[in-house]
């Protein structure tokens, strides 16, 4: 893990959130994201008092909001659900598939997430389930992971899915292990051909169930010619499906889950300044060469796009389909292990991580929460726990006695 970031997504939130809730309305969603962001790792939350056993050094670690929008509260999450996929994975190719929705249907997902969103995760598995059956392309029932991402580089809204498939799957009767060819798992044309009928057809249904709602700058879409020509132009175009070539094997696969499954709009990383009012981050420029670029925005205009990137509360943005599906996952996973010679991973996977966020953190960062920082040989322990906007106190039950005045404190931070 890097340092800690000079400038934060909370730092900018608390100086221009206040002005930005009263002239943006915000929704519930995105106020409650705003305040557990401000809020997060602060004397708000409370949190607790550590001493150390030998040089009676101090600290304060305030609690996380654990948030799923937060930047600083995801590494932990990321690790516990990843450990829990590495039982899953097969010894086979994965594949990396991408549906995105074309930009003329932006502002439609906008405006209705929920329903969207649910479309494009049923209708890209719906795409991804019926090429792979046929006999023509894989005929075998495949399973998949999908993590919906809705930001461009620049914040800009950019609903899109992430797939990681792997190479091949059971046949249709359940007996034998169908491999796609090696390095290719179906014809792109072929899916993004069915993703686009699939998902006109459906979200053309949500409408004519009045399912969808339209206002501000797209109010007219609400009259039903006016939507029809926006799906008939949609309909003309060629939607962004692609495959990115296969991972180099299983191992592989985790490190690209840990940079995608947990991750927010932004991460503090990438912020460079924050002044005069302005916000300056790094971002990277896909359509030259993956340059690393610079943009400068209002803090306004910052604050406006992260909060374009708030789900609906509730709302399952990690899904898993076909053999992955949590029914019958075990089984199937089981009967593909079998097929392909490998031992079952549910008797052969290592223990789970420890649930302790300490020795998970020390897995993660390679630093100990229980050793001192300063004498470095001293363990840490609870001495006061600090109760939430430091309103009360609770003592612990110290198991070494003070020795001497304590340290001025300081908060950690784990991002």
């Amino acid at each position: 893990m890097s340092g800690r970031p000079q400038f934060e997504v909370a730092d900018i939130f608390r100086q221009h959130g206040p002005d930005f809730r009263l002239t943006h309305a915000p929704s519930p969603e995105q106020r409650h994201v705003m305040r557990a962001i401000e809020q997060c790792r602060t004397s708000v939350l409370g949190g607790h008092v550590e001493l150390c056993d030998s040089c009676d050094f101090q600290r304060i670690s305030y609690n996380s909001c654990r948030n799923r929008h937060c930047p600083k509260c995801q590494s932990l999450a990321k690790a516990r659900w990843l450990a829990a996929r590495r039982a899953e994975l097969l010894p086979v190719e994965y594949f990396h598939v991408v549906f995105t929705l074309p930009e003329q249907l932006a502002m439609v997902a906008l405006q209705n997430q929920r329903v969207v969103y649910n479309l494009l995760f049923s209708t890209a598995a719906e795409t991804l389930r019926t090429i792979a059956a046929d006999p023509k392309h894989l005929g075998a029932e495949i399973g998949f992971l999908a993590v919906l991402h809705t930001w461009g580089q620049t914040l800009v809204h950019h609903p899109h899915l992430h797939c990681v498939v792997p190479g091949g799957g059971l046949s249709l009767d359940q007996q034998r292990w169908r491999s796609c060819r090696q390095g290719f798992f179906v014809s792109v044309t072929v899916l993004s051909r069915l993703f686009r009928r699939l998902f006109v057809a459906a979200l053309l249904s949500a409408c004519e169930k009045g399912q969808l709602t339209f206002h501000g700058s797209i109010a007219y879409l609400a009259q039903p010619p006016a939507f029809a020509r926006l799906l008939a132009s949609v309909r003309r175009l060629e939607w962004n499906v692609y495959a990115k070539p296969p991972f180099g094997g299983p191992e592989h696969v985790l490190d690209y889950l840990g940079r995608y499954t947990h991750r927010v709009a932004i991460s503090n990383h990438r912020l460079l300044a924050f002044e005069n009012g302005n916000v300056t981050f790094r971002w990277k420029d896909y359509r030259r060469g993956n340059q690393q670029r610079h943009m400068t925005l209002p803090a306004d205009e910052f604050i406006r796009r992260f909060l374009l990137h708030v789900l609906p509360r509730g709302f399952q943005r990690l899904r898993q389909f076909g053999l992955l599906a949590n029914r019958s996952r075990k089984q199937k996973l089981a009967r593909c292990r079998k097929l392909l010679g490998g031992p079952d991973a549910y008797t052969t996977a290592p223990h789970p991580p420890p649930k302790d966020y300490r020795a998970l953190y020390e897995a993660l960062s390679g630093r100990s929460l229980d050793r001192c920082p300063a004498c470095q040989s001293g363990k840490m322990f609870c001495s006061e726990i600090l109760g939430p906007l430091a309103r009360t106190a609770t003592r612990c039950a110290p198991t070494i006695p003070l020795r001497s005045p304590v340290a001025p404190a300081y908060s950690i931070d784990s991002s």
